[in-house]
């Protein structure tokens, strides 16, 4: 008789490398999997809620808009108003997986199968983090950034590095590249080369500056729209690059501060863009996992019954007529996706084999999948791989709503094939960041003038900027350029919709 794991709810550290020995040989065997190194650390409540707080990376720099969230989260969970995270795991090698002491022998075997192997495995070999992430260097740079606020803090006042930080935040999600072809960050070079960077940025920086041309006779024709647009590198999506290289005013300390920040939000970059896929992946796999080991004898049913009611709550999906209906639980679909793509491949249907033909009948259910996990990200996992079966089973329709059409809302595609197309097509594009991130870049600078910073927002199907949000982070922009910010909204024709100007706030005398 195979020997159990566990007995009931409790377990020791002992039982806890046996659970995660267990589990490598289902992941390695059976499915193949390609992982990092794994590192298992168990915390308490008060330590997940922290870290959550601090956008799932415990060892982040301290800001006070952690607090505020940690705050939040443990009045309500005290409350009983929400759960913790399912799990946190950090993208690094070793791959770091945090369990919560509160849970049941049952709790940290599935939270151990879904992100110490299924997580992992996807951090490892999908291209996009292959592409923008450095496993191996990210915890020694999170420590270098901690490190470099606490000094920053120290010898330039809290107040001014939180300013900073604050204007960095609100723009992170612009603080990125989006476009593949820019060579891969090396993270602990970068620390490395933290004090020569910032004296050959300043040389470079009064280099620039010094071509601005002085006296009332100038104009800013001056200075050509190609040569600023050269000197500036021009036109730039990269908001937080483009003012940590060019704001005139700018500390080099500050300018490091948004160094940091860029490269954070450029770790996560990759996880925006496979939500779906990451946590299908890692629940396929934790069933898989689960399962196995039931069927060896190695958990009883009555823990095979406590993951189960733990696996159907993750995988919920609300029907769109019910009120907690707020688009698609990503592991919901994700989940639906892994087991269909398994369908396909060792039972498929006449209609598989026609959507289908690569895979159809193939009969390598993992081989599939770890390629699909490999090459994919949600937009194009999704317009590949979503079969008509499972859009019935979902009970997916297309509803059409323009303001300008006086038909108002209307079912634009129903269970056809041109209506599965459609259905397909629409979602896929619901997940790609390059339609429904706010495409922004700077544009020009009137360097001879005035110094006010131009950007364009490039308006897709009308969807226009909130006024409040886009007045607040133009705020911090200006705050960080130390002139006027001007921000245009465009359509597809170049026409002008909208315009903003903002102006930096005065700076608060020293105390």
């Amino acid at each position: 008789m195979t020997e159990r794991l566990f007995e009931g709810a409790d377990w020791d550290f002992h039982t806890l490398q046996r659970i995660t020995d267990a589990c490598e040989e289902v992941a390695f065997k059976d499915l193949g999997l390609d992982v990092y190194p794994n590192q298992i650390e168990v915390i308490t409540a008060e330590q997940m809620l922290d870290a959550y707080s601090s956008v799932g990376m415990p060892l982040f720099y301290k800001h006070w808009s952690f607090g505020k969230q940690f705050a939040y989260h443990e009045a309500s969970y005290r409350k009983g108003l929400m759960g913790l995270a399912y799990e946190i795991v950090i993208n690094s090698s070793p791959c770091i997986s945090y369990l919560m002491e509160e849970n049941t022998a049952t709790m940290q075997t599935l939270v151990i199968a879904h992100a110490a192997f299924g997580h992992n495995h996807f951090f490892k070999n999908n291209y996009l983090f292959k592409q923008w992430t450095d496993a191996d260097g990210i915890l020694d740079y999170l420590d270098f950034a901690k490190n470099y606020v606490m000094q920053c803090e120290e010898r330039y006042g809290r107040t001014e590095v939180e300013r900073t930080l604050d204007a960095a935040h609100a723009l992170m999600s612009h603080g990125i590249d989006r476009y593949p072809g820019k060579k891969k960050l090396d993270l602990r070079e970068e620390e490395k080369r933290a004090g020569r960077r910032r004296q050959h940025e300043e040389e470079v920086f009064n280099d620039l500056w010094r071509t601005v041309p002085k006296g009332a006779s100038k104009t800013r024709s001056a200075i050509s729209l190609e040569r600023r647009r050269k000197l500036l590198g021009l036109p730039q999506e990269n908001l937080l690059y483009f003012l940590e290289k060019s704001a005139p005013r700018l500390a080099p300390w500050q300018r490091e501060l948004l160094r940091i920040v860029r490269h954070i939000a450029q770790y996560f970059y990759p996880q925006s863009q496979t939500k779906v896929m990451n946590e299908g992946t890692a629940t396929y796999v934790h069933y898989r996992i689960m399962t196995k080991l039931h069927q060896q004898g190695r958990i009883t049913d009555g823990n095979f019954l406590e993951f189960l009611g733990s696996h159907t709550n993750v995988v919920f999906q609300p029907e769109f007529d019910d009120q907690r209906f707020s688009g698609f639980n990503p592991y919901a679909l994700g989940f639906a996706m892994m087991q269909d793509i398994e369908r396909i491949v060792t039972r498929p249907e006449d209609e598989d084999r026609e959507w289908f033909p690569d895979i159809a009948g193939k009969n390598d259910v993992m081989g599939v999948l770890r390629d699909v996990w490999a090459n994919y990200r949600d937009e194009s996992f999704i317009a590949q791989f979503l079969s008509p079966k499972l859009m019935r089973q979902l009970r997916m329709f297309h509803l059409h709503d323009d303001p300008e059409e006086r038909a108002g809302i209307r079912v634009d595609a129903i269970h056809d094939e041109r209506g599965f197309r459609r259905v397909r097509r629409e979602l896929a594009r619901q997940h790609d960041v390059g339609y429904i991130d706010a495409n922004i870049e700077v544009v020009d600078v009137d360097l001879s003038g005035d110094r006010r910073l131009i950007l364009h927002h490039h308006v897709i199907k009308g969807a226009q900027l909130n006024e409040t949000d886009a007045k607040r982070v133009l705020q911090h922009l200006a705050d960080l350029w130390t002139y006027d910010v001007a921000l245009i909204e465009v359509d597809a024709n170049d026409k002008v919709l909208r315009e903003y100007v903002v102006s930096p706030r005065p700076i608060p005398a020293a105390a």
